[in-house]
Formats: structure tokens, sequence, C-alpha cells
């Protein structure tokens, strides 16, 4: 079951697609997160959502928001696909062990191997604000994230 809006956020240590540590807590007290799992990079839905959010930035950045997206993908494939894409926020790789963040938060498949697209809008408290989990075809609103960044 997913985390539900109201519960504490469970911490998490990630590499990213740089190889350098990234832990939820971090964040606490200094700036609200959006974070975005996701299935897999190089794929149709994934990349445009991940191009949308690019394209989008300051609507995060100037709510004093953090966007950290995370896929069960090696650091060594974001790094790429961050490359290719132009994408200049955080690719989490939650790859080994394999979908443990990702189980942490309710949207990893595991007949699919990957997360589902599961998005948490987690305030500097570090409670979770507003949550959206959709189907793997499905690609998510970002309108949606930034009227519930308005109401923190």
């Amino acid at each position: 079951m997913a985390i539900q809006v109201g519960e504490k956020a469970p911490d998490f240590e990630l590499k990213d697609n740089h190889g350098a540590t990234v832990k939820l807590s971090d964040f606490r007290g200094d700036k609200n997160v959006v974070l975005l799992f996701y299935p897999f990079a190089f794929t149709g839905v994934c990349t445009g959502e991940l191009c949308s959010l690019r394209d989008n930035l300051p609507q995060f950045t100037d709510r004093d928001t953090q966007l950290l997206a995370v896929s069960n993908d090696s650091i060594h494939t974001l790094r790429v696909f961050a490359e290719q894409e132009g994408l200049e926020y955080p690719l989490l790789s939650d790859f080994w062990p394999h979908g443990n963040t990702s189980r942490a938060y309710g949207v990893f498949d595991e007949d699919k191997g990957c997360a589902v697209r599961g998005t948490f809008i987690i305030d500097k408290e570090g409670v979770v604000r507003w949550t959206v989990i959709n189907g793997l075809p499905d690609a998510r609103d970002l309108g949606e994230y930034v009227k519930a960044l308005d109401t923190l």
C-alpha cells in the first residue's frame, strides 16, 4: 500500500546520476520535495514526463521545492539519460537493493520489477501532503503538482 497523505515520508539514501548520495532528510527544514517515481529511463511516457518537468523546472524552484525523480535503473543508465535529455535535476537510482525505496513508498510492481508512476509532495517537515499513483502507461499532470505545492 502506498504512503498516504499525512504520513511521515520514509527517509532514503540513494545515488544520483552523478554517483552522489542524496538523502530525503537532507531537505528537511529547507525545501519541499516532489518525489517522483517512474518505471524506466528511455521509455516514451517517462521521457515525456521528465522532459516536461525539465521545461517547467522554475515552477518548482520558484516554490522552494526540490524535484527528485526515482527509477530502478542503474546510475550509469540515468547519467546517459540525463545527458541525452538535458535533465538538470537529480535522477536517483533505486537499483540495488533493487526497489527498496520504491517498496517503502508502496509503488514497486513486483511482477514487472519496476516502480509505477507514483508522486509524493513532501513538506519541509517531511510529511506527505499530496500524492497520486498512475498506472504504467498513464502520464501524470504536471499542473496538479503545482496546484498542490501552492497549498503548502
